[in-house]
């Protein structure tokens, strides 16, 4: 038999990404959220925004943020900065997994491939959304991940190694993670409906429905900023992308 011939890729006007940016940020010890503090002069909300505004693969974005900064959002993130394809700024719940929730809800209808990311997650890359894209749209589902290059322990209450398991199976998770319409609203409508807990991520909510999920590889720089040194590496990394730019390199692309 000959192979298979490739779907066609899918229309970015059917492309949506939720990014969840209602977080209290309280590890970061400061006294604004850490979706706007500063990073190289613009709140580092603005510079995980601008990746999507600038990506070929996505249509339209859904902001979630806090209910409070909701119409400070509109004015100083996303008309201030010309983040056209910011669609709606919602407000989100009392968890993440109620915020991913309410942004998907306000996509009903509208997409058929939903793709998931951080706003504190600013040095993704427009590749790794694209790969991402493509995944969900071949496979149902797909997320951003690393091979786990230490050895995990699992550590009982009273810090007593219970178990090491192989390092070779284990993935850490990032986002972005995608997934068709569909399935990602029907996992958040089940999650409510049966009183799941708190699902660390939108995958676990997919693979608590037997949907199967697979792995496409991630990015080292691709950080989740949710600590002050966490931010200064990512000024660090920023500084470095901004420098390779000005020389010509592809320093701020993925090379995988």
């Amino acid at each position: 038999m000959g192979e298979q011939p490739k779907r066609p890729r899918l229309s970015p006007s059917r492309v949506a990404a939720v990014i969840p940016a209602a977080g209290a940020g309280i590890r970061m010890h400061g006294d604004r959220p850490k979706q706007f503090l500063e990073l190289d002069g613009k709140p580092l909300l603005v510079h995980t925004l601008t990746v999507f505004e600038q990506s070929t693969a996505v249509g339209f974005v859904v902001l979630v943020v806090p209910e409070e900064a909701v119409d400070y959002c509109k004015k100083e993130i996303v008309d201030r900065f010309g983040l056209s394809k910011v669609r709606r700024v919602v407000p989100g719940g009392a968890r993440r997994q109620d915020s991913v929730r309410l942004g998907v809800e306000a996509c009903a209808g509208e997409c058929d491939i939903l793709i998931v990311h951080d706003g504190v997650r600013p040095l993704v890359v427009s590749s790794l959304i694209e790969r991402a894209v493509d995944g969900a749209w071949e496979h149902g589902a797909v997320i951003a991940a690393l091979p786990a290059t230490e050895t995990i322990k699992e550590v009982d209450g009273d810090g007593v190694v219970r178990y090491t398991p192989d390092r070779g199976s284990l993935w850490r998770v990032q986002t972005p993670q995608a997934f068709r319409t569909t399935d990602l609203m029907e996992a958040h409508r089940k999650a409510v409906q049966e009183g799941w807990g708190e699902m660390s991520d939108d995958a676990l909510l997919l693979e608590r429905m037997g949907v199967p999920v697979r792995v496409i590889r991630g990015e080292e720089e691709n950080i989740k900023v949710t600590t002050p040194h966490d931010l200064e590496i990512a000024r660090l990394l920023l500084s470095r992308r901004s420098a390779a730019a000005s020389k010509g390199t592809p320093e701020s692309e993925d090379r995988a």
